[in-house]
């Protein structure tokens, strides 16, 4: 039992706070000059429940046409000093950026600061681009657990 306990306790001191997430994509929405109103058929109203239940299969339907992805620069996404991990070529890189040349991304992966890395803006994959970002709810589940550990040696303790 208590080799378990330990074995826990140890891989939570070995977690980190720090994961690398991947920004959101700003959506834009599409500019039509639609009117918003519904008609029906020979100037009569529906009842309330086809029109409550149109209108919202009405909104969704925009929402999912008129979204169009914003297209992501990797020079503006990639800025110097920061960790990222990235995908180049289908291989996956943590790396920090040390700055841009040209088009030509210059980095060094974070376990060999000596090693330089050159990549093309067009072989990175925009998509893939995780930042390294301190986690809010990790950092409070380990807090939680960590005094949770506590309570419980202090409590094996005296009694």
């Amino acid at each position: 039992m208590q080799k378990y306990l330990y074995l826990i306790l140890i891989s939570f001191s070995l977690t980190s706070c720090y994961t690398y997430q991947r920004k959101k994509q700003v959506v834009k929405p599409l500019e039509n000059g639609q009117e918003s109103a519904k008609k029906t058929v020979n100037g009569t109203t529906a009842s309330a429940k086809d029109a409550t239940a149109d209108v919202k299969s009405k909104k969704a339907q925009q929402t999912v046409n008129e979204q169009i992805p914003v297209p992501i620069n990797v020079q503006n996404e990639l800025q110097p000093t920061k960790n990222y991990k990235i995908k180049v070529d289908g291989r996956a890189y943590k790396v920090i950026v040390d700055k841009w040349e040209g088009d030509s991304l210059v980095a060094h992966p974070i376990s060999k600061p000596e090693k330089i890395l050159k990549f093309h803006k067009n072989q990175i994959n925009a998509e893939t681009i995780a930042e390294k970002r301190f986690s809010k709810p990790l950092s409070d589940i380990l807090t939680v657990v960590t005094y949770a550990g506590i309570g419980v040696g202090v409590w094996m303790l005296l009694r």
